[in-house]
């Protein structure tokens, strides 16, 4: 496997396809990246030279694409933020409910966990 600025991408995949396993880079990003540093889409990442690999980690880099840990870190800085503000979204962070208007009356197991039954009492 290729290792670009300190990811492994696979290297039977065009490079193209490669690129989006960097946290923070999609399909459009990368078709960005490769035109930036003069690089034809459909070339195998394996098949790819040294120089090459260095001037799409340069387009990276200089193209201001912020990429996996300080992405990760500048996206926990946002969530820590709403939540220490007290606004309606870092409450429901907080809850781990969810966050952008869906329903929980019925759905929202997947943020909610396993059903919890609240019994009723009877004398």
């Amino acid at each position: 496997m290729a290792r670009l600025l300190g990811v492994e991408i696979p290297n039977e995949k065009r490079i193209e396809a490669s690129l989006p396993y960097i946290y923070g880079i999609g399909r459009v990003t990368a078709t960005k990246i490769l035109d930036e540093a003069g690089i034809d889409p459909n070339i195998r990442t394996g098949e790819l030279t040294e120089d090459q690999l260095g001037r799409i980690a340069a387009a990276i880099t200089s193209g201001g694409v912020m990429i996996e840990g300080d992405l990760r870190r500048d996206i926990q800085g946002h969530l820590k933020r709403i939540t220490s503000i007290g606004c309606y979204r870092g409450y429901r962070h907080r809850r781990g409910l969810p966050v952008r208007g869906q329903r929980t009356s019925t759905n929202a197991r997947t943020r909610k966990g396993r059903k919890k039954t609240v019994g009723v009492v009877r004398k």
